[in-house]
């Protein structure tokens, strides 16, 4: 007759009372500084706040007065889904072609791989604003440029029709990291393939269309996932670069985040809307779950699988 095996069950107790005690900050750490916010988020929402009184319940007012009286919210929308379908294809492409260019074997790869991701690493406040002088319409180097070329100039950040475009340019200066996760993918597909589609004789377009693009798709859907994510709650941008401050001109920069911040935390003089910012919140934070369910729900649709025959 065998003991019970109590050595191996005190050990597995052991061991997970270290677990427990190695993950306990951060699960406290989740939990003061993700859960219960998000929970005060979701009531400040169904109430009238300004931050110093006492919230009062108004069910769901703010979002009625969101969908139907307020002037500003319907432009921010706006502004924020032309920002994703200007910003989202532009930093996939542009990601990618770096990619496949540093990808390549010539001299000098490491120094041009570093200079690609080096404006993600700059200060983010500090290059915002350098654009910002880069994009002066009377000094700037950008209408400088034009003009040596015999191009028409443009007012950049002070036309209603040339700020969101000068805004993607800025943000399209970071597309370093989505280069690097590009470029980890396409050093994991498999060489042989290379090698016999040349021995077949593919060209480079078909080695790309047929091969290097259908092993990467998984990634591909990955970046759009965060492209969108980024675009999406861009902030520091329209905030820095608009004339006013606020999304100008008018509302052709006031993106979503830049309307949740100025209800939030408005300039002197006026009321802070704290229960409607949070509403306003919300409703961005369902839009975000939203595409990247419908982005994760169909994106077998255009990704290769191997398991599939």
């Amino acid at each position: 007759m065998t003991a019970p095996p109590r050595p191996q069950r005190r050990k597995l107790g052991s061991d997970a009372r270290a677990a427990y005690v190695f993950l306990a900050p951060a699960l406290i750490g989740f939990t003061v500084f993700v859960v219960y916010p998000l929970i005060r988020s979701a009531y400040f929402a169904l109430t009238q706040y300004n931050g110093l009184s006492v919230p009062k319940f108004v069910g769901f007012d703010n979002f009625r007065r969101m969908f139907t009286t307020d002037p500003s919210f319907w432009p921010s929308v706006r502004a924020t889904l032309l920002l994703v379908v200007l910003y989202v294809p532009l930093s996939l492409a542009i990601g990618l072609a770096l990619a496949v260019f540093c990808n390549q074997r010539m001299r000098g790869v490491s120094l041009l791989r570093t200079l690609c991701y080096l404006p993600v690493v700059l200060p983010v406040v500090a290059t915002i604003t350098l654009w910002k002088f880069v994009f002066n319409p009377q000094v700037g180097l950008a209408n400088q440029v034009l003009t040596w070329l015999h191009l028409p100039t443009s007012e950049w950040l002070s036309g209603s029709d040339s700020a969101m475009p000068s805004i993607v340019i800025v943000m399209l200066w970071s597309v370093g990291s989505t280069m690097i996760i590009f470029l980890a993918a396409l050093q994991a597909v498999p060489t042989e393939l290379y090698e016999a589609a040349r021995l077949d004789g593919a060209g480079p377009r078909t080695v790309f269309f047929r091969i290097t693009l259908p092993l990467i798709s998984p990634i591909m859907v990955l970046q759009v996932v965060l492209q969108m994510v980024t675009a999406l709650q861009a902030f520091n941008q329209p905030k820095i670069l608009s004339p006013d401050g606020m999304g100008g001109p008018g509302f052709s920069t006031r993106v979503l985040m830049l309307s949740i911040y100025t209800n939030g935390f408005p300039s002197l003089g006026r009321v802070a809307q704290l229960g409607y910012a949070s509403a306003q919140v919300w409703v961005l934070f369902l839009v975000i779950v939203v595409l990247i369910a419908a982005t994760a729900r169909f994106s077998s649709i255009w990704t290769y699988s191997d398991h599939v025959s």
